[in-house]
């Protein structure tokens, strides 16, 4: 019974184990939505081990996590793999996030604050200033940090984490549709129609304009005559 009792994991263990396996699944899904690693690509459990100074275990049982959640695939006996978005499941993401944001914007029109909107109106100007020198790169944080805070401003948990999760699988689809048929351009319009919806509080209004907005992105993504983001490979040797 005793040694049965030493080899047996205490709750404390447990814990540990798991709060080991939360943050790695944080960590790790910051490297697949920052594209490391393009669609296709293989992650590797020891390196990944090696990176974070721990033991594979936690790193399998992450990965089995973020495979429940569609960021990642398992096959059996050859790895972990980042999940490849076809556009016809692209198209299918943005039908559901645009029920989702719209009426995150309803929401947020009926609680905002004057200071959130104040945010909101500072994110603007700060995306019409990167649209200007038409920088994909820097301007595609700041969009997702408007939407993220129209979100967040919704206080509506359960909507919240929905609507995170419908965005991280498009993230692996990120394509650069913004790029053609002056995408900046129109996108910022659509995002100020938003605002304005929410500054006199109408909540119908901000319910179209959202859901509008993304079913417009969609079609300006899947459009454009580009796939999902995919890694490039390193230069050949020049002539």
């Amino acid at each position: 019974m005793y040694e049965q009792s030493q080899t047996a994991p205490s709750d404390l263990d447990l814990l540990k184990n798991s709060s080991l396996t939360s943050i790695l699944q944080t960590e790790i899904e910051k490297i697949i939505l920052s594209g490391e690693f393009g669609p296709g690509e293989r992650l590797n459990e020891k390196a990944l081990a090696t990176r974070f100074s721990v033991s594979r275990g936690p790193v399998r049982e992450a990965c089995r996590a973020l495979a429940e959640r569609g960021l990642v695939k398992l096959i059996p006996n050859r790895g972990v793999f980042i999940r490849e978005i076809t556009k016809s499941e692209a198209a299918e993401l943005y039908d559901v996030r645009a029920a989702l944001f719209g009426t995150a914007c309803r929401l947020t029109a009926e609680r905002i604050t004057d200071q959130e909107l104040a945010d909101l109106r500072v994110l603007l100007a700060r995306m019409d200033a990167v649209a200007y020198r038409r920088d994909i790169d820097e301007y595609y944080p700041i969009n997702l940090e408007f939407h993220n805070s129209v979100a967040k401003y919704a206080r509506n948990n359960t909507l919240m984490q929905a609507y995170r999760e419908c965005v991280e699988k498009l993230h692996l689809f990120r394509a650069r549709g913004l790029i053609h048929g002056g995408g900046f351009e129109v996108s910022n319009k659509e995002h100020r129609q938003i605002v304005e919806a929410f500054a006199v509080r109408d909540a119908l209004k901000s319910f179209e304009a959202g859901y509008q907005h993304v079913q417009e992105g969609k079609i300006r993504i899947l459009m454009s005559g580009e796939g999902p983001r995919a890694k490039q490979p390193p230069a050949g040797p020049r002539n």
